[in-house]
Parts: C-alpha cells; structure tokens; sequence
C-alpha cells in the first residue's frame, strides 16, 4: 500500500523542495495534501484521510504544535513529524511531549527523511500487524438520524444549518424532527447547534491567530457583535478576553 502524507508549511517553496525530497525515496509514500497552515489541514482531515503529517512549526493562523495537539485529540491514529528551520531544544521537547513521532530541522535532507520515513513505516506495519490501530470511523449510516446530522454538521462546518434543511437532509418531517431531537439530545436543535459553534469558536480563539470577525465570519455569523455578545453570554468573557487568558494559561 502507499501511505499517506500531508505536507504543511506556509511558504511554498520550501512545500515544493520536500515534495521533490520526498520522491526521491523509494518507499511506498505519497503526499496527497498541501497545506499552508495547521487549519487548512486540520479542516482537510474532516472530510479525507491521511496516515502521516509532515508539518513545519511556525506558520500563521495555527502553527505545528497546535495542529499537533489537534490532531492527537481528533485523529490519534494519524502520526505527526514536526520540521523546523529553528534549532531550538525547547521546540523539540514541547512536540516529543505532545507525541510527536520524530523531529527534523530545515533543510530537510533526504537521507534524514527517508531514515525518519523508513522508522515510522516499520512501526506503522508492526502496529497494524499486531491489530493496534483503531478501527476505521464509525460507518454514518448506523447512526441514529439525529446524530447524522450532528456528524454531518460537523465534518463539513455547517453552523448555518437550519432545523428545515437538517430534517430535509435526512428525510424527515421538520415537525418530527424538532421533536426528536429533543428527545434524544434533551434540548433543542437550535440550542445544540449554538453550542457546537460556540465550542469551535472557542477552539479557533485559542488554536489560531483568526480575527475574532473572521471567526464569526467563518462559524455563519453575519453580525460580528452578536457572535461576540453570545459567546460572551456562554463563556462569562468576550473572545479577545478569553483568548489572552487561554494563552496566558499555556
């Protein structure tokens, strides 16, 4: 088979060198995905897949070590190399603490990658053959309507969705919807959906460099003072206060 890589790294020259690196290894490997920050492709795993990330450190809007947490939070199954043009042991502790699988500096060469690629295959294939990776994700069509609906908000990001359009996506009466949903989740749609947005904003302010208006802007709110005063209404402060405290926490 031929493993997966997404390659991340916010100047494209460097992104085309270790691509050019990288096929010059005669290892069955494929980079299938180019990113230029960790959001780009943290929201790229949503809806694909990938066995390796190959990711630079310093990059605008989510940079290495927050995709790094990320992903080990949401796809533990997918193994994380950091690359990094800054000799800087402190880099280097904070992404083995995080579980990085390895640790390479810029110029990335290709007889340090193919030996980083080689080890991590070999641990790849021992793992598989001793039956520890995770099964595949859950197959949507064994869940329960509503929960299709929440996995296929989601995955695709779709904070806008109304009551109407999720009951008519799943091919449901809105009326019997509603009340389903209630059922099941114990409130209704509307407020549900209110708190996944409020949840991801929260996880934006304090895993990337977005604007809180781009934030707004990219959760469907069309009034950036309202996202602002909901999420202030959620979280007792208003974004700008709530990401200084989340950072200075770290």
């Amino acid at each position: 088979m031929n493993y997966r890589i997404v390659l991340v790294e916010d100047e494209k020259w460097v992104r085309t060198a270790i691509r050019k690196v990288a096929e010059k290894i005669d290892l069955p490997i494929g980079i299938v995905y180019e990113a230029s920050n960790g959001l780009d492709a943290s929201e790229w795993f949503k809806s694909n897949d990938a066995e390796l990330v190959l990711t630079d450190i310093r990059m605008p809007v989510m940079d290495g070590l927050a995709l790094l947490k990320e992903m080990k939070q949401s796809r533990p199954d997918v193994d994380v190399v950091i690359v990094s043009g800054h000799d800087d042991f402190g880099y280097a502790q904070q992404a083995m603490r995080h579980d990085a699988f390895d640790y390479l500096l810029k110029p990335v060469e290709q007889e340090e990658l193919e030996t980083c690629l080689r080890k991590w295959i070999d641990k790849r294939e021992q793992s598989a053959s001793a039956g520890a990776w995770r099964e595949p994700d859950v197959n949507v069509h064994e869940l329960s309507p509503v929960d299709q609906v929440i996995h296929y908000i989601e995955s695709n990001r779709l904070y806008d969705m109304s009551s109407a359009e999720a009951a008519d996506w799943v091919h449901l009466n809105p009326s019997y919807f509603s009340k389903l949903f209630k059922q099941t989740k114990g409130t209704t749609f509307t407020d549900y959906v209110t708190a996944m947005r409020m949840k991801e904003a929260a996880r934006l302010l304090e895993m990337t460099s977005l604007r809180v208006t781009e934030i707004a802007e990219r959760l469907g709110f069309a009034d950036a003072a309202y996202f602002t005063n909901l999420f202030k209404k959620t979280f007792d402060l208003p974004p700008s206060d709530y990401r200084k405290q989340r950072l200075a926490g770290k």
